[in-house]
């Protein structure tokens, strides 16, 4: 069967089974290209729902170089401790991803549950555990199945190269209304690179270091050193940018891989010119996953877009955006379509950022609504009516303090977030 037949067919037949989509998903899932020294398969393990994949593996080709960045939270899933200990080393032969059970607060079995995940992959592709990533998503202090994943694991070893990276992407999700994937691709001296990943997130999105689960993959050559540099560049204006609800999950795990199938060059630092090109596609690739988890935020309609210039560093730019972003007041008014904007001045004040309210301007959709400490006389809520009954929300601040700039996304809170997390394990 064609390659694009059997893409057609296994989207048609998973989208069968998905719940209704936040009505900010993209129109479709992007036909991303393979990625050479990348293998995928899929399974359906019965984790926490029967009949639907919740197992990813993903294979590695010799010699590729790994970078992660995991959750700050002080109570980090037993995959993220494993993780952090093992891609030390630079390097990585596979990638084992279960959605449904998070394997976070399970004591010292959660771990043990870890090593033998690793082991059993790791004996099956005659690499070391060590070289194995493992990454969890799903409920957190229940104790991982690993007897059904046993029981599916020849399967999954067996079907490696048949999965498509829109299977892949569905498997990692929980309470995620839609798959989400983007790709680039971009040239490192005269060498075409391609730069592939998947993400999942919904709910609990406030990462302190990343997304819930972001997997990028690239043929590119890349030593680990620069890639771990790269990564982290790209982390940070990115999945460190968004937030849904303000909660940072046990689970947040980010892992960039490179390859080396495309036999580029190879670089001795991420300031080299010939990365230019890399750098900035694979920071859109990382802003595409990132954008599209809020956007299947828990219960969203509208997905807002805050800028703020003016701050004293970037660093304070993105304080004062995530400020405005986590803030209930802000996003239920956003959802009511009320253009109340004291509960962004609110926002900015609380933000521990330096801030005079003598220099502070607001807009809404474009439209000055406050400037130099004051609302600008003659405005009428009525000009930015309109824009509010968009889907598409956005807010802009300036400080007028300095040259600190930031983009940060987050969505509306609507009644519907309450109904979907009151209802998560039942």
């Amino acid at each position: 069967m064609a390659s694009c037949d059997k893409y057609k067919i296994s989207q048609k037949v998973e989208q069968l089974s998905e719940v209704s989509k936040s009505p900010l998903a993209p129109r479709r899932f992007p036909r991303i290209p393979e990625v050479a020294g990348v293998r995928l398969a899929v399974a359906a393990a019965g984790i926490k729902h029967r009949r639907r994949n919740d197992l990813l593996l993903a294979t590695l080709s010799q010699g590729t170089t790994a970078a992660g960045v995991f959750t700050r939270s002080s109570t980090a899933s037993a995959p993220v401790m494993w993780c952090r200990d093992n891609i030390a080393s630079g390097r990585a032969r596979a990638l084992l991803v279960n959605s449904g059970n998070a394997n976070a607060f399970t004591g010292d079995q959660g771990m043990l549950d870890v090593r033998w995940s690793a082991g059993r992959t790791a004996k099956a592709l005659a690499c070391r555990p060590t070289g194995v990533l493992v990454a969890s998503t799903g409920v957190i202090g229940e104790p991982l199945p690993v007897n059904r994943i046993d029981a599916v694991f020849p399967r999954l070893i067996g079907s490696l190269g048949n999965a498509s990276w829109y299977q892949a992407a569905r498997a990692i999700t929980t309470t995620d209304t839609f798959p989400k994937g983007a790709y680039r691709r971009c040239l490192i001296g005269d060498t075409e690179i391609t730069i592939a990943g998947i993400a999942k997130g919904s709910g609990m999105i406030a990462p302190n270091m990343a997304t819930m689960l972001a997997f990028v993959f690239t043929d590119a050559r890349i030593p680990a050193a620069v890639l771990r540099s790269v990564h982290r560049a790209a982390v940070d204006r990115s999945f460190n940018c968004i937030t849904v609800d303000s909660d940072t999950s046990t689970s947040d795990t980010s892992i960039l891989v490179a390859t080396g199938q495309a036999r580029n060059a190879e670089p001795e630092s991420m300031s080299e010119r010939a990365l230019k090109n890399f750098r900035q596609a694979l920071l859109e690739v990382y802003v595409d996953l990132a954008t599209q988890v809020v956007k299947d935020g828990e219960g969203a309609r509208k997905f807002i877009t805050i800028d703020v210039e003016g701050a004293t560093s970037n660093t304070a730019a993105r304080k004062v955006g995530l400020a405005i972003a986590e803030s209930p007041l802000v996003k239920t008014a956003i959802a009511g379509e009320d253009a109340n904007w004291g509960r962004i001045v609110m926002a900015v004040g609380k933000s521990q950022a330096q801030v005079d309210q003598q220099l502070l301007s607001v807009s809404m959709g474009g439209v000055l609504i406050a400037h130099r400490g004051q609302c600008v006389a003659g405005y009428t809520e009525s000009v930015v009516d309109q824009h509010l009954k968009g889907s598409e929300i956005e807010i802009s601040v300036n400080l007028g303090l300095g040259r600190g700039r930031a983009r940060v996304w987050t969505c509306d809170l609507t009644h519907e977030y309450i109904r979907i997390n009151a209802e998560y394990r039942t």
